[in-house]
């Protein structure tokens, strides 16, 4: 069974079609799919179709694109969808310094208030990071008490000289998606982050993988990722989905 650690079912593209994608990963063995939140609306489709179908799990939380939205009142509705047991962590949050769609300093204080409101529901958090590691290091040591429940650095983009350094700090995973199949610098972070921490995702619609790029992703195409995964560590295709689901599992403990 391969398990879609990242995805984004709940945007349009595919809420709009969702029976029709539902079926076409299932005939591809995706046997578990978790759909990340970004905004209120996305956590409440989240729950939507975890209620709909049993194979979907979902997260709450409030993209560093959104921060600026952030309110007392979107918390606590977050919260609440999070008291649901398919609900398996807090993201996507973080920092994205590269379109800085929210200003930066609203964006470090609610990556902080996220991961405060995480740990005291007991659960691991997702992070999206771009082009802001020396912040992301420095507010990740500066509020590591936080982070008792799991870390996930998602679609992880940086040098390994850094996925080791935040590794070896705070032990936390990594997942890896469709840029591994076109990108050759992300390949060699790989071979700096120990197999027990690897997990697979689409991040769909987005990161469509080769050889269909330019085409909405969905996790029907995991499997090139775990094949690409297989190829550059040198492992089968059974294998890489055995680790990746036993980390995935491991991590989002909610997962059946």
């Amino acid at each position: 069974m391969l398990i879609d650690s990242h995805a984004h079912l709940n945007d349009d593209r595919l809420y709009s079609i969702i029976d029709e994608v539902v079926e076409g990963y299932r005939a591809r063995g995706v046997g578990a799919v978790i759909n990340a939140a970004y905004d209120i609306e996305s956590s409440r489709r989240g729950k939507i179709l975890a209620d709909k179908y049993e194979d979907c799990y979902f997260t709450v939380g409030l993209h560093p694109h959104d921060a600026r939205l952030a309110t007392a009142q979107i918390y606590e509705e977050m919260k609440a969808l999070a008291a649901f047991p398919k609900a398996v962590a807090w993201g996507e949050t973080g920092l994205d310094y590269h379109y800085d769609l929210s200003l930066r300093e609203v964006q470090r204080r609610e990556f902080v208030t996220q991961i405060e409101i995480a740990d005291s529901l007991k659960l691991p958090v997702i992070i999206h990071l771009r082009e802001a590691y020396e912040d992301m290091n420095r507010l990740l040591t500066e509020n590591k008490q936080y982070l008792n429940n799991g870390v996930l650095l998602h679609c992880y983009s940086g040098s390994g000289e850094s996925a080791r350094d935040i590794y070896n700090r705070l032990d936390c995973y990594y997942s890896f998606g469709g840029a591994i199949t076109f990108a050759k610098h992300k390949n060699e972070v790989l071979k700096y982050i120990p197999q027990d921490r690897i997990m697979l995702e689409t991040d769909c619609p987005y990161m469509t993988p080769v050889p269909f790029r330019g085409k909405t992703n969905t996790p029907a195409l995991l499997y090139l990722i775990r094949d690409k995964m297989a190829e550059l560590l040198r492992l089968t295709p059974d294998e890489i989905e055995k680790i990746t689901t036993d980390n995935a599992k491991r991590f989002y403990k909610r997962i059946k």
